[in-house]
C-alpha cells in the first residue's frame, strides 16, 4: 500500500472519530518509542499509525484501553488525618509570613512620618483604590 487512506480503516473503525482518537494514540506510543508492525517507508508517526491499523497489525483492543488509560483523570486525594492538620500552623499563610492587617501596616507607616505625611499616604492610597 503506497498510501493510506481513510477508506483503507474505516473498514477496520467504522467510526471516524474513533478512529482518530485510536490513530492518534497509536502515534503518540510510537512517538514514546513502541516498535513498529509496518516498514516506516519515510512516513510520520500518524501515517505509520493510520498504515497500522489498516494493515491490522495493531491490536485495536490495546489501542483502546492505552487511550482509555491515557484519558483517565488521577485519583482524588485522600482525607488528610487531624494529626497532620495540627502540624500546620493557622497563624501564617502558605509561605510562612505573618498575615498583616491593613491597620498593623498603617500604624507602621505612622510610626515613620510626620501626622501631615501619614495623612497624604493615607489619601493617596485611598484615591488611587478608587481609581481601579
Amino acid at each position: 500500500m503506497a498510501r493510506v487512506t481513510v477508506e483503507d480503516c474505516i473498514q477496520k473503525v467504522p467510526n471516524r472519530f474513533e478512529l482518530v482518537l485510536l490513530a492518534a494514540q497509536r502515534g503518540r506510543n510510537l512517538s514514546r518509542g513502541e516498535e513498529l508492525t509496518v516498514p516506516r517507508d519515510n512516513d510520520k508517526n500518524p501515517v505509520v499509525a493510520l498504515r497500522e491499523i489498516a494493515d491490522e497489525t495493531v491490536a485495536l483492543d490495546g489501542l483502546r484501553s492505552d487511550l482509555v488509560r491515557s484519558l483517565a483523570r488521577a485519583p482524588e486525594p485522600e482525607p488528610v488525618d487531624e494529626e497532620v492538620l495540627d502540624l500546620i500552623p493557622t497563624d501564617q499563610n502558605i509561605f510562612g509570613l505573618q498575615d498583616v492587617s491593613a491597620e498593623e501596616e498603617h500604624a507602621a507607616m505612622a510610626a515613620d512620618m510626620s501626622p501631615e505625611e501619614f495623612e497624604a499616604a493615607i489619601e493617596a492610597e485611598l484615591s488611587g483604590r478608587g481609581r481601579r
